[in-house]
């Protein structure tokens, strides 16, 4: 079956999640992805370890259909095996700053002298241009600085998503970037850099937020899992557990206020439209919480299935793992790795095309797995890859 990026090589130079994600999102869709790590192993293949060698829970996902190579880029004979990756490579991910880039040449002039239509996606914290520019930062800065955080958890306790939200969705539109600038090359033959970092997209998801306050100084602050625009829109406790319910427009609201049995809401100035609800959410809040309190999930989930409202369980991980959906539909695929005990539920590609479709071909690779096999496309001997490893610098 041809894939979407066969024939593409990216270079993965990515760290922790926006550059890898990225770089994953490309090797779905067929491209030959080579991930490049620290001769000891980069710190973001150890984080969560589940392995008897320590590697980690979030590399089983990020490390998926890619080659895995070490190398020390710092050192001569490791600036040597970058340029000749690069000359057989399409694209370059890297989020790292940008003297390191330089360092290691891998800043766009440099590639670009190597293979003039070369594409660099850089992923930074802040993007380039302004005072920020050579902050270093993760996911949890993109929502404490876009708004974000500040109107999460309550006006005493700003809350951070355990999720990294910022993180995926940098990786995501970076990718999207890097898809378009090989539309781009495809058309004219020119490389170009594709830029993304954190605080653009973490401000791109706010920005309605942004532009409310700018139009209507409405200083909004934090009220937990309550919406503000809109109700019903918020968690609630049942008699074993904790569901949340989510309504947004007048048709819904009817539903919604026929299942309590308060038809004389629909005539109350309060909830004339969404952001009126939104406004007095606390009321509907407090109607719905006693409703919920009364019943069990299963039965607060049936009569909102019912009733056609959008209502869901609020599952813990392993409740995921036993979910009937997501066994049904195949969004965990098992894969087996060195050292685990039994297979890695790793998320499918989160985005399915009918007739090219983005797959898991194989599992993350070990450290440095196919580090020999890379060299001697390059053209290394046995007896150089041998010196290069007693040298460090793979």
């Amino acid at each position: 079956m041809n894939m979407v990026l066969e024939g593409i090589r990216v270079l993965d130079f990515g760290r922790y999640i926006a550059g890898p994600f990225c770089a994953s999102l490309l090797a779905d869709l067929g491209a030959e992805v080579i991930r490049i790590e620290k001769v000891q192993g980069s710190e973001d293949r150890f984080l969560s370890p589940i392995t008897p060698q320590g590697d980690g829970a979030l590399f089983m996902q990020m490390g998926r259909n890619k080659l895995g190579m070490t190398l020390n880029p710092m050192k001569p004979q490791g600036q040597e095996i970058v340029r000749r990756l690069v000359a057989t490579a399409d694209v370059v991910v890297a989020n790292l700053p940008p003297d390191t880039l330089q360092a290691m040449g891998l800043d766009y002039d440099s590639l670009k002298a190597i293979k003039p239509d070369i594409i660099l996606t850089l992923i930074s914290a802040f993007g380039s241009g302004g005072p920020y520019s050579n902050r270093v930062g993760f996911d949890g800065l993109g929502q404490a600085m876009s708004g974000s955080m500040y109107l999460s958890g309550t006006p005493e306790q700003p809350a951070k998503s355990y999720a990294p939200f910022i993180d995926y969705g940098t990786a995501s539109l970076s990718a999207f970037g890097t898809m378009a600038a090989l539309l781009e090359r495809q058309k004219t033959g020119r490389g170009q850099v594709v830029e993304g970092s954190l605080f653009s997209t973490a401000l791109t998801l706010t920005n309605g937020t942004v532009i409310e306050q700018d139009a209507l100084a409405i200083n909004r602050t934090a009220t937990l899992n309550r919406s503000q625009t809109s109700a019903p829109a918020d968690t609630f406790k049942t008699q074993d557990g904790w569901v949340l319910v989510q309504s947004v427009g007048g048709p819904l609201f009817e539903r919604w206020v026929a299942l309590m049995g308060e038809p004389h809401w629909l005539e109350d100035p309060r909830f004339r439209d969404d952001i009126s609800r939104g406004d007095n959410g606390a009321v509907i809040s407090e109607r719905l919480a006693r409703w919920c309190a009364e019943r069990t999930s299963a039965q607060v989930l049936s009569a909102m299935e019912e009733a056609r409202l959008p209502a869901g369980p609020v599952m813990s991980p392993q409740n995921v793992l036993d979910d009937p959906h997501v066994a049904a539909t195949g969004m965990l695929q098992r894969i087996d790795y060195p050292g685990l005990a039994k297979p890695a539920p790793v998320m499918r590609p989160p985005v399915r095309l009918s007739l090219t479709p983005p797959t898991i071909r194989h599992r993350a690779p070990t450290l440095g797995e196919h580090t020999d096999r890379i060299l001697g496309d390059l053209g290394y001997s046995s007896e150089e890859i041998q010196a290069l490893r007693s040298a460090r610098v793979i």
